[in-house]
């Protein structure tokens, strides 16, 4: 049974985009209080990034657009990147900026556009920091990459399975776990190495490879997406039957933790606690044919809170419009009320940030 739901705080959103609501179960934004954080969230469907903040013991909704935003990593409090159709952003934080920004005392960081890396449309799904590297599973040409300003993309590393470097998508890589500054665990929903292989058997042909050891360790899978470390263990998301799963990784066992009512994508851990983004499927080639779909109706699309002691979900965010499916979930520890300046709004224009100079303030927040 899912809990008492309430009505969300009106977005932060411009007044000229498509309708936006949401309802959250009545705890979400204490939970938000009590642990101290913020939840981000992407949709490449709606084009949007989402900061999920508590106000006063409701949710607000912070959105920004971006083209088609997928992946989604920071760097603690000082940095964010995010993925989008053809190119990555750092979003860098200007803590001094914040103490500026309307209503006063209110928010305590304020994210800035400060570079960006045009890679093309190369379908990037999850991305990672390991250490001051950022890393991007590259889904069109079936690899891991970074990024160097001479090119579009630095190919790394690519599954033991695919023999070339080609735009075929083959196995529809997707997901990346970093563990001790390296990448380490990755997501794919195929073992083919013919382009778009990975269709033939996507609802029980997905897979889990371990990076450092170059072998599939798990199979099986319905769509997996999220692999991600905490709490000693591995876990991952079988989207195609709306599961979170623990991964045994001496033996490839799963094992089934929660179930939720929507496609699975998403995934960030705080505490004892699992946030888990849910997205409606399309009735589409890409979706048809799965478990989840038998249950299409029931379908929903938001982020749940899991406690992974229980398996139970105590709270949730429901979208009931403007929003169908969810990539990227991450927790963003230590702040609970971040501005992100995107590029709709003219403040954009007038936020300056410089190297210190004779005693002058390095930043500066006015109107251009």
């Amino acid at each position: 049974m899912l809990p008492t739901p309430a009505k969300a705080d009106p977005s932060d959103s411009p007044k000229e985009e498509s309708p936006f609501r949401c309802v959250h179960s009545v705890g979400f934004p204490h939970l938000l209080q009590q642990l101290g954080v913020t939840v981000l969230v992407t949709s490449y469907q709606a084009g949007k990034l989402m900061a999920v903040r508590n106000l006063e013991g409701r949710i607000n909704t912070l959105l920004r657009s971006f083209p088609g935003p997928m992946g989604l990593a920071i760097d603690g409090q000082r940095r964010l990147a995010l993925g989008t159709r053809t190119q990555l952003w750092i979003l860098q934080n200007a803590p001094d900026i914040a103490p500026r920004l309307e209503p006063p005392g209110r928010h305590d960081a304020c994210y800035l556009p400060r570079q960006s890396h045009v890679t093309g449309n190369i379908r990037g799904h999850d991305i990672g920091w390991a250490g001051s590297e950022l890393w991007l599973v590259n889904t069109l040409f079936s690899c891991l990459c970074t990024l160097d300003a001479n090119y579009s993309f630095v190919p790394r590393w690519r599954p033991p399975f695919v023999t070339a470097l080609a735009a075929d998508d083959r196995c529809h890589l997707n997901g990346l776990a970093i563990a001790d500054g390296r990448p380490r665990y990755v997501t794919a929903l195929g073992e083919g190495d013919t382009r778009e292989s990975w269709r033939a058997n996507k609802a029980a042909g997905g897979c889990l490879i371990d990076v450092a050891n170059n072998a599939v360790i798990a199979r099986g899978l319905s769509m997996p997406h999220s692999p991600r470390l905490s709490a000693g263990r591995l876990w991952l998301l079988d989207s195609g039957t709306g599961q979170l799963q623990i991964v045994d990784v001496s033996n490839g066992q799963r094992q089934p933790v929660a179930a939720v009512p929507g496609f699975t994508r998403g995934l960030d851990f705080f505490g004892p606690y699992a946030f888990v983004g849910l997205s409606r499927i399309r009735e589409t080639s890409t979706f048809g044919g799965l478990p989840i779909a038998e249950r299409i109706q029931e379908l929903r699309c938001g982020v749940w809170v899991i406690d992974i002691r229980t398996g139970q979900t105590v709270e949730f965010l429901q979208f009931e419009a403007g929003i169908e499916e969810i990539f990227a979930v991450q927790v963003l520890p230590g702040i609970r009320y971040p501005e992100i300046v995107g590029f709709q709004e003219e403040t954009i224009q007038g936020v300056f940030i410089v190297p210190p100079d004779n005693g002058m303030s390095n930043s500066s927040l006015g109107k251009n």
